[in-house]
């Protein structure tokens, strides 16, 4: 196997902690409704899955579909508020990430609907300041993780051989379907464990 020359990062629990506990108050203060409810009817059927592969194909698709199953008009500036304010940013991390970029082309992948593709530059401005147009949500490949096919699209998109990329997630199965589509798999767990991978790959 060649030197890996394409790194792809997943992004919540990996560079960021994010806190879906954050959102589920934020959303029940905005709407009155109890926060289970909330779960339940937004993330508890299928249609979160279905945008994260692409279905609706738009922002304003997705954003209209959260409204109805929140049962409460939401906007972009609020919607992009509250996706902020249940995400923090992991500097060290962030820093091998750079560091990763002078040595290898990387890419940001995260299973999410196109909603989040618009709201980056305001919920997570490092990713567009680290990964530029190569951030990105799984929506825009028609397919989600941990299917293997969306590691072969994101590589193919950027004209590099599975074989000589890897993927970093913090979920097991997102990496197991990485590994079956050819690529170089790390679970990410711990800041250390994960600078000993790029370490002895060469990326820092």
């Amino acid at each position: 196997m060649g030197a890996i020359e394409f790194v792809v990062f997943d992004m919540n629990e990996v560079l960021y902690d994010w806190d879906p506990q954050v959102r589920l108050k934020l959303l029940e203060e905005l709407t009155g409704r109890p926060a289970a409810e909330i779960d339940a009817a937004v993330w508890g059927g299928p249609h979160e899955a279905e945008a994260e592969a692409g279905n609706p194909g738009t922002a304003e698709g997705y954003l209209e579909q959260f409204g109805k199953l929140l049962d409460y008009p939401i906007d972009v500036e609020t919607w992009a508020d509250i996706h902020r304010r249940m995400m923090r940013p992991r500097p060290d991390v962030l820093d091998l990430v750079r560091q990763v970029k002078t040595r290898a082309d990387v890419a940001m992948l995260t299973n999410n609907g196109m909603m989040l593709k618009a709201a980056l530059p305001d919920c997570a401005p490092e990713m567009i300041e680290i990964f530029g147009e190569k951030a990105h949500v799984s929506a825009e490949f028609k397919v989600r993780k941990p299917d293997p096919q969306i590691y072969r699209r994101i590589c193919g998109k950027y004209g590099h051989a599975p074989e000589r990329s890897a993927f970093i997630d913090d979920k097991e199965a997102n990496v197991r379907g990485a590994e079956e589509a050819g690529l170089v798999g790390h679970v990410y767990t711990t800041y250390e464990d994960f600078r000993s991978f790029l370490g002895r790959h060469e990326l820092i």
